[in-house]
């Protein structure tokens, strides 16, 4: 069964239809509010109870007995700290039917639809589908195609890490970036089998005992005298954790190992989608961490393909071997950035906890433009540091490095001192360590698969060469 590719999301209405108005009012706001609400609403808001806390919803009646208008809280204005995307409530607040927002002060509408959409989504391949999500109607003045688009590739991201293993494998993966490189124009490669062995060997290695071939995917789109941009995206689509076997209550989330490359994809999509003038080429090492005669072992030396030996001091290390042969393919062409996107540390959660992914680089005016462009969109992350002493915690008595070293400190600091190794002659080179998942739900963000930091790469890329968002 192919893996599904969302290439329509939820759309916003246009302008014009019939819709109930949601009027979003802050605390201070409240009292001028309610004095210009028609009688009846007054009346039945003050009833009922209705405050302007942060997030809380009063469906207020019409004239004629239907649903006249809704009341949406956004807390004190003051106060700081409210979410961005607090409007992604609305899709699970309210019933079914059009609504549109009424002006409001200090309210950005267009990040507000973007958070309706986001929160709009379900995951529904495997169940009958729910009730009709209420629409919203496009506030006027925003870009109301390039929302959709974001609301897209995002919708598209969730579906692939949200779809378990046994209907997502590596050739699965494959099918999702073809349809996407078909639909955009793009040249799709995969390398597999023998080939593979050759050319990238801690790839096949990791994937070796999955009956599911393990194999680099490689989309190339755009003018090729365009700035290079190279997105890297792990694709574990099942992560036993190898002869190092994970626990079970580890195994329960591994079918979200692969959410590396759906936030690559998505970004790719959202890239190629705005038409950005750049050259840009998404990898995708594929592989099943799988337990069979074949596997690869703990002690075993592997070369990998920039020709660093590579001793296996755990096999449940194995995102990093897979993104290291993915990296060196990558850096081969020293494009002028590479965005390496990968669900690699527990350590990163432990730090950082599951909503704010943990980036490194040493490009210090890169690092500013991460940050800034992550607080610009509302897709937050964190530096954390390339501590250069600690590289030597990598040292092998037999090998250049060691995959895996043991001690338990800065395991997401030497897991990107390791990928460091494999990027020799790319200056302006990011990595993410995220989560992938949302583990409960919140506005904008519906419990399960999410796609962290594709909105921010998108939006960096535009910003860098020269495209607004």
């Amino acid at each position: 069964m192919s893996a599904p590719l969302s290439q329509h999301g939820p759309s916003l209405l246009d302008a014009g239809a019939d819709a109930v108005p949601i009027r979003c009012v802050t605390e201070e706001e409240w009292g001028a509010v309610a004095a210009r609400l028609p009688p009846l609403q007054r009346s039945f808001a003050d009833a009922t109870g209705f405050a302007p806390k942060a997030g809380r919803v009063a469906l207020l009646p019409g004239d004629n007995g239907g649903l006249g208008r809704v009341l949406f809280g956004l807390g004190d204005a003051k106060a700081g700290g409210r979410d961005r995307f607090i409007a992604g409530k609305l899709p699970g607040a309210l019933p079914p039917g059009n609504y549109r927002f009424e002006p409001s002060d200090g309210f950005d509408e267009s990040e507000a639809a973007l958070a309706w959409l986001l929160g709009s989504y379900r995951f529904e391949r495997y169940r009958k589908p729910g009730e009709p999500r209420p629409r919203l109607v496009a506030p006027d003045g925003i870009d109301a195609a390039a929302i959709e688009r974001l609301a897209a590739a995002v919708a598209a991201g969730r579906d692939l890490v949200n779809t378990p293993a046994n209907d997502l494998g590596p050739a699965e993966v494959e099918a999702a970036v073809r349809a996407l490189g078909e639909r955009f124009g793009a040249t799709v490669s995969v390398t597999v089998g023998a080939d593979l062995e050759k050319e990238f060997p801690l790839v096949h290695a990791v994937g070796a005992a999955s009956p599911r071939a393990p194999r680099l995917i490689d989309l190339t789109w755009g003018p090729e005298d365009a700035p290079r941009v190279t997105l890297v995206g792990k694709g574990v689509v099942f992560d036993t954790g190898g002869l190092d076997i994970k626990p079970a209550s580890n195994m329960l989330l591994m079918k979200k190992d692969m959410g590396g490359a759906a936030a690559a994809l998505a970004a790719a999509e959202m890239i190629m989608g705005a038409g950005l003038p750049v050259r840009l080429r998404l990898i995708v090492p594929c592989v099943e961490n799988a337990i069979a005669g074949d596997a690869f072992r703990p002690g075993d030396v592997i070369r990998s393909r920039a020709g660093l030996s590579v001793e296996i001091g755990n096999t449940d290390a194995e995102g990093r071997l897979i993104l290291a042969d993915a990296l060196a393919l990558a850096d081969a062409e020293a494009p002028d950035l590479i965005l390496d996107f990968a669900t690699l540390t527990g350590a990163a959660r432990v730090a950082l906890g599951p909503d704010l992914p943990a980036f490194f680089t040493e490009d210090e005016g890169l690092a500013s433009a991460v940050a800034e462009a992550g607080l610009r969109v509302n897709d937050p992350v964190w530096r954390l540091p390339l501590h250069l002493p600690y590289a030597s915690l990598l040292d092998s008595k037999v090998a250049d490095l060691n995959n895996a070293p043991g001690g338990g400190f800065a395991g997401a600091i030497t897991a990107a001192l390791f990928l460091r190794r494999f990027v020799r002659r790319t200056q302006a080179h990011v990595h993410f360590d995220l989560y992938g998942w949302n583990p409960s739900t919140k506005p904008g963000r519906p419990e399960g698969g999410e796609v962290q930091t594709a909105r921010l790469a998108y939006a960096l890329v535009a910003e860098r060469y020269g495209r607004d968002v």
